[in-house]
């Protein structure tokens, strides 16, 4: 009897953030798959799958924004409902990856939370992981299986590509963000400069220098996310005090947590820019935020993994850190 095998793709989306993923099924021509997700009143989470799952390649999107604890279990129970419903291939797909900023110790004592999160992954049961713009690259490491490290700076360069015509400067806010800023750099073919700040204590940032010319030029801050915001108000004031014309800034994750969203609204930021990994609602107290949408990158690259095709090559070999 010859034996015949049917790949079968299924997208799945916990509740942090289901507009995305019906957005990402849609790129690919289908419907998102049919879960029953519910809280009892004691907080404990429950998951079923309404549809057989057997033998297929699964893809579970659920990013992690607030309330982050809580849908990190959601992801980690709906995995492990499909690796006990006999699914082929469970991947993890998460646009904003959680905990990442503690991926090492910096004082005794402390927990590196990031591997904590990949061991759960891991022991849950999923095969792969789909994320984007991880805050410390190495984090790839706390995995044994494949991570499909993808990135938003094509997107976002692209944008500034297109709506800027003036002398441009890419500034880093920091050390840590160099790597990015010659991305955005080298993409655009203009020159970057570096922000040097120090951190008293968690959330607060100081700008102490300017590193490279901003004078008289756009100043474009990138970074890979925007939390509470004063990392970017600090720098672009200080951008101003060099003598930079105009100040933007890009971002792959837009946190805004606290009151981020005024202090951006009161600042010299002309607009910033993020993506749509993680959900920002339409009635935010400000106009200067721009929100592109990520979801036919990672629609493009569940279709090259489903298909068992190259991830680098959608992004020209550069979605590394």
């Amino acid at each position: 009897m010859k034996e015949i095998t049917r790949k079968k793709l299924m997208i799945f989306a916990g509740r942090s953030y289901p507009e995305l993923g019906r957005e990402i099924a849609g790129h690919l021509g289908l419907s998102l798959g049919e879960v029953e997700l519910k809280t009892f009143s004691n907080g404990e989470l429950y998951v079923r799958y309404e549809e057989s799952v057997r033998g297929a390649d699964a893809f579970v999107v659920q990013t992690c924004c607030n309330p982050i604890n809580a849908n990190i279990m959601e992801l980690l129970l709906m995995i492990d409902a499909l690796k006990r419903a006999s699914a082929k291939r469970i991947s993890a797909v998460i646009p904003y990856y959680g905990y990442s900023r503690q991926d090492k110790k910096t004082l005794a004592r402390e927990p590196i939370s990031a591997k904590l999160i990949a061991d759960l992954l891991t022991v849950a049961g999923a095969d792969r992981i789909l994320t984007m713009d991880l805050h410390a690259g190495q984090i790839q490491g706390f995995f044994n299986g494949p991570v499909d490290h993808l990135t938003a700076v094509p997107l976002l360069a692209s944008h500034i590509s297109r709506k800027f015509m003036g002398d441009l400067v890419i500034v880093s806010p920091d050390a840590g963000r160099v790597k990015m800023a010659k991305k955005y750099s080298d993409y655009l073919s203009v020159p970057m400069a570096i922000l040097h700040k120090r951190r008293p204590s968690h959330n607060v940032a100081e700008v102490l220098h300017v590193i490279g010319e901003v004078e008289g030029k756009i100043a474009i801050l990138v970074d890979d996310m925007i939390d509470t915001g004063g990392t970017m108000v600090n720098s672009a004031k200080a951008l101003k005090e060099y003598g930079a014309e105009e100040v933007y800034a890009c971002a792959t994750h837009g946190i805004f947590s606290g009151d981020a969203l005024k202090k951006i609204d009161d600042s010299p930021i002309q607009q910033v820019v993020v993506t749509n990994t993680i959900p920002i609602p339409k009635d935010i107290p400000t106009s200067k935020v721009q929100i592109l949408s990520i979801a036919p990158t990672f629609a493009n690259t569940i279709a090259s993994v489903f298909k068992d095709e190259s991830v680098s090559e959608l992004f020209g070999g550069n979605n590394q850190p």
